[in-house]
């Protein structure tokens, strides 16, 4: 995925301001440049595709957001609206002229302002995690790690099915469909005894457990007018973590080879640009000690409010946008933070994956581990943040505010222990997250299919052990 490296700034920017039309006829002139190696010309069709998906992204004018606002606010007023686009609650850009909004803004307005949300004419609870918020469940995980002195607790075995479906005619007839739908990795401790059970098509090649962003990839014949299906189903065990911290023994990191590359920037999405450092000294201060530092940086990431994102693919650079954007989600606090632990010279790195919980419940996720001598990698997930005690707090409670730094649910699976990185075997064409990989990828002879030519399914069965 060196296209992103390739693309020429001048250009880039104009995407990034958009002035999609100059931007157009300046990648039109490049590619008509002769001798233009095929690295540069990739770089180039990407920018234009990029424009492409910021359109999708950016599909609502004042009108069109205001009446999907309206469905919960029906008597939402013009100067309420130009008081929230005012104070950027909105995400909005301007596109060759055009003012457009993001086409989540509506949902995403009610998480950013808490007068917004005072106005829906019918509230219910954001449809999240449910081990978002301190419970029984925490209390047990915390409670068997100090039983039985081990950081790897309360293990169990689910079966997972996850299934990807390419729309009818998205391809067409006769012409090979190639997917790839994300794999979980051997994680010791977290995730272990991985087994493949059955898949649609049930010839399939499954990446190597070693690889950062591990698949199992699919190959079948599109038929005119039927979608294309593709499913994979396996069963692991997943253990809860929990790490007992004494801040007074956590020391500065000896920097090994190994460590090296976890405290280094990674353009384009961690580079410790001015403003994040002015970030990080406002927030650090003058502390010296590790863990102590992780808290403020965490706490600090934290209040950074979740919303809907754009595509990881549109974006730049995600620490930087989610540093200035007022809000972010998961994906981009855990990218921002693993910025600043990194400028503070604590190794960091990234895991992703998807989450679930009884009820029907599951989605998306990103979180982290960072790595605290002398206690070696623990995991990190600042989405879920801090875990207040309620009404009724329980002896305890208060070390389980910091739950989620050290510790981590077994709610989850893990697909990738790095972001952005190529597959096994590996995508031709542009891929349609190339940040991230928790809902799949296909492409075909004539190209990427995007998320609008398909979706995903995820769903799990707890497996009962004799």
């Amino acid at each position: 995925m060196a296209w992103a490296a390739d693309t020429p700034a001048s250009i880039a920017a104009l995407v990034d301001a958009g002035q999609f039309q100059a931007a157009d006829a300046d990648i039109t002139q490049a590619l008509d440049q002769p001798g233009l190696e095929a690295a540069a010309r990739d770089a180039l069709l990407f920018q234009r595709e990029r424009m492409r998906r910021i359109r999708y992204d950016f599909s609502l004018d004042a009108d069109a957001l205001k009446a999907r606002i309206r469905q919960q606010v029906p008597d939402l007023r013009d100067d309420e609206f130009r008081g929230w686009d005012e104070h950027g609650l909105l995400e909005r850009m301007v596109i060759d002229g055009r003012l457009m909004y993001f086409k989540r803004d509506a949902s995403n307005i009610f998480r950013l302002s808490a007068e917004a949300a005072a106005r829906r004419a019918h509230p219910a609870p954001f449809d999240d995690d449910p081990l978002q918020v301190l419970s029984h469940y925490h209390r047990e995980v915390r409670a068997a790690a100090l039983q039985e002195h081990r950081s790897s607790v309360l293990p169990h075995r689910v079966r997972i099915t996850q299934t990807l479906t390419v729309d009818a005619d998205a391809v067409p007839a006769g012409q090979t469909v190639r997917a790839w739908i994300p794999y979980p990795k051997t994680l010791p401790g977290q995730q272990d005894d991985i087994r493949y059970v059955a898949s649609e098509p049930a010839k399939h090649e499954l990446a190597p457990d070693a690889a950062p962003m591990r698949t199992v990839y699919f190959e079948k014949t599109a038929q005119a007018g039927k979608p294309t299906t593709f499913s994979v189903t396996y069963e692991l065990t997943l253990s809860a973590q929990y790490h007992v911290i004494d801040p007074a023994k956590v020391v500065p990191a000896t920097i090994t080879p190994e460590l090296a590359p976890y405290v280094a920037e990674r353009p384009p999405h961690l580079v410790f640009t001015e403003q994040l450092r002015l970030f990080s000294r406002q927030v650090v201060g003058d502390e010296k000690n590790p863990y102590r530092i992780a808290q403020k940086l965490f706490a600090a990431v934290d209040e950074i409010p979740w919303a809907g994102a754009r595509e990881y693919s549109t974006i730049p650079n995600l620490s930087d946008y989610t540093l200035h954007a007022g809000h972010g989600d998961c994906g981009q606090q855990t990218m921002l933070l693993i910025a600043l632990l990194r400028l503070n010279g604590i190794p960091a790195r990234w895991q992703s994956g998807a989450i679930f919980a009884d009820h029907g419940y599951n989605d998306i996720h990103d979180w982290g581990q960072l790595y605290l001598a002398p206690y070696g990698w623990v995991p990190v997930d600042v989405t879920f943040g801090r875990l207040h005690p309620g009404a009724h707090p329980k002896p305890g409670d208060d070390a389980l505010e910091w739950f989620y730094l050290g510790g981590l649910d077994a709610w989850r699976v893990a697909f990738n222990s790095d972001y952005g990185q190529d597959f096994v075997p590996a995508k031709h064409a542009f891929r349609s997250d190339n940040v991230d990989s928790q809902r799949g990828e296909v492409e075909w002879s004539g190209g990427n299919l995007y998320y609008d030519q398909w979706h995903y399914d995820f769903s799990w069965l707890p497996v009962t052990q004799h």
